[in-house]
């Protein structure tokens, strides 16, 4: 960015996303006088890196959501996105797959995103070549839905992927094959207590999750239908003592669904949900001489 003219013979740019000013001798300065600090043209910045900090947490929110939601994306949109850099740079490295007319994808034919542009979709894929796909749309898989995961995760430490949607590291869980399937309550994660409901509600909206009627909700859409987890927190005082319960599954109409019934991803993101809150339990230390 230039540097732009300011009171005092100061001029301010924005450097890797902060205000960086200099004199009129040319020197940077550790930091912006206080005497401009309040000028228009710095004012101005400041809420330029605060804009840019909001766009890139949407931007990589998004993308988030269509990956959980594991939906083809029109190649038309992802054109449209990719000359804004927080755009690119969320959207950079993701494992990518070009779905068929039912929204499946080869887990042989996968590769990690590099461009977009109108005669296809750059990838780079397991044997490290760079392809460029024709393709109307693209999907971002969740992890869980990787076949060869481990593979992946592997192959971007070699390649020294960093992607800035957490995809390949996310953590991940699969429904154990001896889950009674007609239950309807999962309680591994519940008994977790809390030494005031606030601090169980504080770390549910640090992690992304809001509350309703009590319950930590996380909503996915798979398989052509909603399906919300519900994680008990508690609906009491937010001073008073809460203890966790057991994490649920519903349908759009909140009618409880049968373990069973529950597709992969949204079983992973719902126990991913009540893991999270859950370890911040308070956890009592062992007495000496235990």
């Amino acid at each position: 960015m230039a540097w732009l003219a300011t009171a005092g013979g100061y001029q301010v740019s924005l450097q890797s996303g902060e205000v960086a000013c200099r004199n009129a001798a040319g020197r940077t300065l550790k930091s912006v006088p206080s005497a401009i600090r309040e000028d228009p043209v710095v004012v101005g910045l400041r809420q330029l890196t605060e804009w840019l900090a909001r766009h890139e947490a949407s931007c990589r929110t998004e993308v988030e959501r269509w990956m959980v939601r594991s939906l083809p994306v029109p190649a038309a949109v992802l054109r449209s996105v990719w000359p804004d850099e927080s755009w690119r740079t969320a959207l950079t490295d993701l494992v990518v797959a070009v779905p068929d007319a039912d929204g499946a994808f080869d887990p042989d034919e996968v590769g990690f995103l590099r461009d977009v542009d109108g005669s296809g979709i750059g990838v780079v894929n397991l044997d490290g070549e760079t392809l460029r796909i024709p393709a109307n749309q693209l999907l971002i898989p969740h992890p869980v839905l990787l076949a060869d995961l481990e593979e992946l995760r592997e192959f971007a430490a070699d390649l020294g992927v960093a992607q800035s949607v957490d995809q390949l590291f996310r953590a991940t869980w699969s429904r154990p094959a001896t889950l009674d399937p007609e239950s309807r309550r999962l309680d591994g994660y519940s008994g977790g207590t809390f030494a005031e409901l606030r601090h169980l509600l504080a770390r549910a909206a640090a992690h992304g999750y809001p509350v309703r009627g009590g319950y930590a909700v996380c909503r996915v859409f798979e398989a052509g239908r909603t399906v919300e987890a519900r994680y008990w927190v508690g609906s009491e005082d937010p001073s008073w003592e809460t203890e966790t319960g057991d994490l649920v599954f519903t349908d759009r109409a909140g009618t409880g669904l049968r373990l069973g019934e529950v597709g992969p991803v949204a079983w992973s993101e719902g126990v991913r949900m009540a893991a999270a809150l859950y370890a911040g339990r308070v956890v009592e230390k062992p007495e000496d001489g235990e």
